[in-house]
Order: C-alpha cells, then structure tokens, then sequence
C-alpha cells in the first residue's frame, strides 16, 4: 500500500491544512501518517482562534516514535504545506532526508505557502526567501500558485510565455515537476480558472469552470496539492504521467468546489463530496503547450 506522511497544521474545525489532505488521500486508498505543525480550533482567516504552535523538537519526536515503531522504508512521499518558521522548516527538511535515506525512491511534494495575488504575502519575514532557497530545491514536485510561482522564478507571470519560463527556471532548480495553481493569464476567459504542469517530458495546461463563493474556503491549496500527490504516485512524474495526474486532480478539485457552492459553507464540503474526489462525474482534459 502507497504510504504518505503529511507534515501541516491541522484544525479541529473545518478542513485546512492536514485536514484537507489526509481523508481525501485515504479515500483514494493511500495509507496516510499525519504529522501535524499546529493544532488549532479552526483556520486563523475567522480572526479568532485558539490551540498551540508544536515546536520543530515535538515533530521530530514524533517522526522518532513513527520510525521506531515501523521503520520508514515502507514510506513512499512527503508531503508538506503551511511552515510556521525556519525552525519547522529545517525539520520538515530533516524528516524528508530520513525518508530518503530510507527509501531513495520516496517523492516529496513541498506545497509552498507564502501568499497569494491580491493579499501578498501572509507568512512571517524571511519564510519566502527560505522556501525559495532551501526547500524547493530539495523537492520533487512543487505546487505554488501563481504569486508564488512569480516569487520562486524571480519573474513576473502575466502570459502563458511567462509561465512557462517561470516553470522552467524553478524546475532548474532541482525539482522535477511543477504545479501551478489559481492561475489567470492574459487571454483567458473569465469565467475559468486554470492550472500548469511543467515536467521534463512536456507542459500540460487544464482550464477549469470558476465557481464563486460569497467567501472563498480556506484550504483549496493544501486539497489540491494532496490530490496532485496522490496522482503522480500512481501515474509517475515522467512521460504523460504529470498530465494525467493534472486531469484527475483538477476534475477532484472541480467537484469538491461544486459540493461547497451547493451547501453554502466557508469550509470545504469534503464528506459531501468524497465519492466524487474518488470518482469524479466530469472529465477534464489537459492541452499540451509545450
């Protein structure tokens, strides 16, 4: 069976975080080790919120405890999201070398949340230039959206030509595929919402209808990633397996914002929509660009 450990935050209302990444990974059939950076009450978008910050020591103490138990050679991903500080960084970084070391073939997926057009960055001073230096170059697969996909490349992204050579850049960085999220190009329509793969065997673009909410739920990104993960796993990071992996993710991500227009909710309606994150009803296809 197909092992993730998921380093994020978790809350213990709605679905951000590891709680947006560990059910769905478990219904596609993935066995799922949740590693969690914070526990809080709920997102901090409500504005209020209560719980603890885990020090980077209680996250290798857990690892420790995992590792102890059942070793680490059966573990075939990382993946990791939100990073509170340097200090969680190094130790996430820490974690994906014990894996590796473990098992070479091990992937790891870094989400890197930093910030997002029209809000900037909303993480603490000197995280983006760390993300930026240290943790992409050690990861396999990279999600960014399309403000920190401008960030990390150090170019602004406003066509599909600048997109592309941002993917580019990044994926010289050690990387072998990006993903590019909540991406809006010159020349696109309004009404959808797009996403980029960029692999050594080629760049696969999806357009997906957008859907609006009163308030846009949290957790988007960290659904998305895991989705893009889980994927890749089956489908492979070389060949037409990036492209595959960016078909069935947008189709997942497509349904689950259709079950959270319906029900009205700032959360995602992950229960609501679980058999159509395993099996969706519509089916996306990805245009190759490159």
């Amino acid at each position: 069976m197909t092992h993730v450990i998921s380093i994020q935050s978790h809350v213990a209302y709605g679905y951000v975080g590891n709680r947006a990444a560990v059910f769905p990974l478990q219904r596609l059939g993935l066995e799922v080790t949740a590693i969690n950076t914070v526990q809080f009450s709920n997102h901090t978008g409500y504005g209020a919120f209560t719980g603890d910050v885990f020090s980077p020591e209680h996250l290798q103490n857990v690892l420790d405890g995992v590792e102890s138990l059942v070793g680490l050679s059966g573990v075939n991903a990382v993946l990791s999201g939100y990073m509170g500080d340097e200090g969680i960084g190094r130790a996430v970084l820490d974690s994906v070398d014990r894996v590796k070391q473990a098992n070479p073939e091990a992937l790891y997926c870094c989400d890197p949340v930093m910030g997002d057009i029209g809000r900037g960055f909303f993480v603490r001073e000197g995280i983006p230039e760390w993300m930026r230096d240290h943790a992409v170059s050690r990861a396999d697969i990279v999600t960014p959206n399309q403000f920190e996909l401008g960030f990390l490349a150090g170019r602004e992204v406003k066509t599909l030509d600048d997109a592309l050579a941002a993917t580019r850049a990044l994926r010289a960085k050690g990387p072998k595929v990006v993903l590019v999220t909540s991406l809006e190009l010159e020349g696109d329509e309004d009404e959808h919402i797009g996403m980029l793969v960029d692999a050594p065997a080629g760049s696969w673009r999806i357009a997906t209808p957008r859907v609006d909410f009163v308030i846009p739920p949290n957790g988007a990104g960290d659904f998305t990633a895991a989705m893009f993960l889980a994927h890749s796993l089956r489908a492979g990071v070389t060949d037409e397996g990036p492209a595959r992996a960016l078909e069935q993710t947008a189709a997942a991500v497509h349904m689950l914002f259709e079950h959270t227009r319906r029900a009205g909710t700032r959360e995602l309606a992950m229960i609501a929509a679980q058999q159509d994150i395993v099996s969706p009803t519509v089916t996306l296809h990805a245009e190759k660009v490159r």
